[in-house]
């Protein structure tokens, strides 16, 4: 029985559900029980090509026996950040046999429009080519809106009854979006269809990569505590700005609604909604073992948030440095030639070492013909620019400025 999987097929062929049996133990009985994690799978359609044909997106849903939270993970909203992927394979394959309270909906590969930009060797899949709208900047947030939700709470409303109309009133607001007789740009459409799903989750996780990166995570200004419960060494600090990213499009408007409530009836209300934006490493590359260590990272931090029973995923303990956004910097150049990136990404690096070596391809004959690019200040570099070919004006690289010990 336990090793068997029976599969259920619904009437759309695209999609199945199955059942896997996990076997736990009663300890107060002393017997064993039958625990079984429902798996569905499903396809979404996201958009059209020219031809007319759907483009589909896989959905995974894991639901548990047991009452609990509402997880939602995607990955690869940028088409060449494809790391998430494998990160959610790990997941699905270890989520089978773990005691799940209740549900995780997961959508790897939630951008195929991206995926499938090339030009040669390279993913253009950043941005909508129809539009030149970043593909991570279409979400919706009208925070005009939620502060008129709040004056419509009243000091007795159960946080639980808060909650259930709040994420209605949300998910209206993005069905009324989607039906703009206008229409919307594709990034626009197909983040809001995403968001729809996300829209009931107490937990989001959106899954990316740098260009060349070390990992990194972007965290709620509210929700600092959870950065320790993650296996993610740089920890970025972001307040209550919405910029059209997902974890902003899911904090902002809890954020929002918990401090007009306490502006409006001096009511102190935690809701416990969490997003973050998660960075794995480099762009265009998948590494498998890599994957699962992610995995096991994420796994840690459900777990501490009552995603999983009897679970003994803790997270490790290990250096965690963090800064607040206004003190991760960008380097811009402000001139054109050739790179060689000599810190690397998670290295420390001290005031006046070396950056960069520079080529200058017209003074090859003379003493001008390379120079170095020195670090303004104390910094962290979490990701550099992925060629060596830079134009003026060109994001080098992120770094960490005042940067702390957690």
């Amino acid at each position: 029985m336990l090793a068997k999987l029976t599969y259920f097929y619904s009437v759309n062929a695209k999609s199945r559900s199955y059942k896997l049996p996990t076997k736990t133990k009663n300890k107060t009985e002393n017997r064993l029980i039958y625990m079984t994690t429902q798996v569905v799978k499903k396809h979404m359609v996201v958009a059209q090509n020219a031809s007319g044909r759907n483009m589909n997106v896989p959905i995974y849903r894991m639901k548990g026996a047991r009452p609990g939270p509402t997880v939602y993970i995607q990955s690869s909203i940028h088409g060449a950040e494809v790391q998430g992927n494998v990160v959610i394979y790990h997941l699905i394959q270890r989520l089978k046999d773990m005691d799940i309270c209740g549900e995780i909906i997961l959508v790897p590969n939630c951008n195929p429009i991206g995926t499938n930009i090339k030009a040669g060797e390279y993913t253009l899949g950043r941005f909508d080519p129809v539009n030149g709208t970043n593909w991570n900047r279409g979400y919706f947030f009208d925070k005009g809106a939620v502060e008129h939700f709040a004056k419509t709470v009243t000091r007795e409303e159960s946080i639980e009854g808060i909650k259930q109309r709040f994420r209605a009133h949300l998910s209206n607001a993005i069905d009324n979006k989607l039906a703009e007789p206008w229409g919307l740009g594709l990034a626009q459409q197909l983040n809001l269809k995403l968001q729809q799903m996300a829209v009931n989750a107490d937990f989001v996780l959106d899954l990316h990569n740098g260009p060349v990166s070390t990992r990194h995570v972007y965290i709620p200004e509210y929700a600092k505590d959870s950065a320790k419960l993650f296996n993610i060494p740089h920890c970025i600090f972001i307040p209550n700005v919405f910029a059209g990213a997902l974890d902003e499009a899911t904090f902002c408007p809890w954020w929002t609604l918990q401090e007009s409530i306490k502006t409006n009836l001096a009511r102190e209300i935690s809701f416990n909604v969490e997003a973050f934006t998660l960075e794995m490493g480099s762009q265009e590359v998948i590494d498998f073992n890599e994957g699962n260590i992610d995995a096991t990272s994420i796994l840690s931090y459900l777990n501490a948030k009552g995603v999983l029973h009897e679970c003994d995923i803790k997270p490790k303990a290990m250096q965690r440095l963090g800064v607040y956004l206004k003190d991760y910097k960008t380097l811009f150049t402000n001139w054109g030639g050739m790179v060689e990136y000599m810190a690397k990404p998670g290295q420390t690096v001290k005031k006046g070492e070396p950056l960069a070596q520079i080529l200058n391809i017209d003074d090859l004959d003379t003493d001008n013909g390379s120079r170095t690019l020195e670090a303004p200040c104390d910094l962290i570099p979490i990701l550099h620019f992925p060629s060596a070919s830079v134009l003026s004006g060109t994001q080098l690289y992120k770094v960490f400025t005042n940067y702390r010990e957690l």
